[in-house]
């Protein structure tokens, strides 16, 4: 497996020799400066790859993340065509500087979601949080939407009411931040009336309308990355749930069976998110890498602990409620598989994902969830675990 690590660029306040004495040889970044819809020039991308291949690091771009799909397309509002060819020229530009995998999500409005930045881990240090109670009270008290109520039960709204009426100005701020950080890149997030006209585009798109124009962006899309030689491979939601009102419709294998059907090819391919899965308390992530594993093209390997009422922390990534090992073990039998199958690249890249805050990582202003020592330690962790499975595959092998 390919030991990548994310990197914001000039966004971000970990410098490449640092990420370099990770062990990471793989970067995974995207044109953060480049706005929704516009095209990847191959100048900036072959900037950015001199970056990267810095002398002494032995660091390269081997994963974008993300290609960003225009809100438009997802709404399916107005004339698209513009925007697709301007989609399909950004991905020749960066197959043309040999960059051929591209991690990406179809989520409405916002990113990935946590109501908590900073949440107190019990033996130090702090993790991302999303608690159901602040979600509700952002929901029914704070955005006011119509039928939020519906989506939590009596407990949680109660708890919500009580949590609101006892919140100042600047929780409530600080709530706001923190449901926008995941939001990639430098532009302005919401505020809560900005916030309330995005959700306004969205009133009459239900599921069967988001998937019909998901249907379409593959459609215009995935036969072009054939052609390339380029692997799309879609993030799923997170969190894996409706929320804002919002469909999801990348949260579970179903959902996932219905993508991969839509455009059956190998260039429509899956990131493996294992929290954001292993925040749906039915999914099995290990069953669902066995499942679709010809299809996936990049992994995010992280843990959640999953709570009762919807709630969930980001954990430790040998913690939490993913069997690690196990979902591990299905990577490397599917690069075995590819191997046996004559594939010239079976490693299949993978990064450790929202690290917890530790040490020297505290006060350092780094990305939500992206941490230097944090994600370090993940690193070392998961590279532990898959030296013990391939020395104990190699043993068996031998006997």
């Amino acid at each position: 497996m390919k030991e990548s690590w994310r990197w914001y660029g000039n966004l971000d306040r970990i410098t490449l020799p640092e990420i370099a004495q990770t062990g990471a040889t793989g970067i995974v970044t995207a044109l953060h400066d480049i706005p929704y819809g516009e095209v990847w020039p191959v100048e900036a991308i072959r900037t950015r790859q001199g970056e990267i291949a810095a002398p002494n690091l032995g660091l390269g771009w081997n994963v974008v993340e993300s290609l960003p799909i225009h809100e438009a397309i997802k709404t399916g509002e107005g004339n698209l065509a513009p925007l697709f060819a301007d989609y399909r020229q950004s991905m020749a530009n960066l197959a043309a500087c040999g960059v051929r995998a591209i991690c990406y999500n179809f989520m409405p409005l916002l990113d990935w979601t946590r109501t908590d930045l900073a949440a107190r881990v019990e033996t130090g240090g702090t993790a991302l949080r999303f608690s159901q109670v602040h979600m509700a009270a952002f929901e029914i008290h704070m955005v006011g939407r119509d039928g939020a109520q519906d989506d939590y039960s009596a407990t949680v709204q109660a708890d919500a009411a009580l949590w609101f009426e006892n919140s100042t100005r600047s929780d409530r701020d600080i709530l706001l931040s923190s449901i926008m950080a995941g939001l990639p890149g430098a532009f302005a997030r919401y505020d809560i009336a900005g916030l309330r006209r995005a959700l306004d585009g969205y009133r009459d798109i239900d599921r069967n309308a988001l998937r019909a124009n998901y249907a379409r962006f593959l459609a215009e899309i995935i036969p072009a990355a054939t052609d390339l030689g380029i692997r799309m491979c879609v993030h799923p939601d997170d969190p894996p749930r409706d929320i804002l009102g919002l469909p999801r419709i990348v949260s579970d294998a179903d959902d996932i069976d219905w993508i991969m059907s839509r455009q059956d090819s190998i260039a429509n391919g899956l990131t493996l998110c294992a929290g954001s899965l292993g925040a749906h308390p039915e999914n099995d992530v290990p069953a669902i890498a066995r499942r679709f594993a010809e299809r996936i093209h990049f992994a995010h390997l992280r843990n959640v602990a999953k709570e009762p009422d919807g709630s969930f922390e980001e954990a430790a990534h040998l913690a939490g409620d993913t069997d690690m090992p196990a979902l591990i073990s299905a990577l490397l039998t599917e690069e075995q598989r590819r191997q046996e199958a004559g594939c010239v690249d079976c490693e299949i890249p993978f990064r450790p994902d929202h690290g917890h805050e530790l040490l020297s990582d505290v006060g350092r202003g780094t990305h939500p969830g992206y941490p230097l020592i944090g994600r370090m330690r993940g690193l070392a962790e998961l590279r532990g675990v898959i030296a013990g499975l391939t020395y104990a595959r190699s043993a068996t092998a031998a006997s």
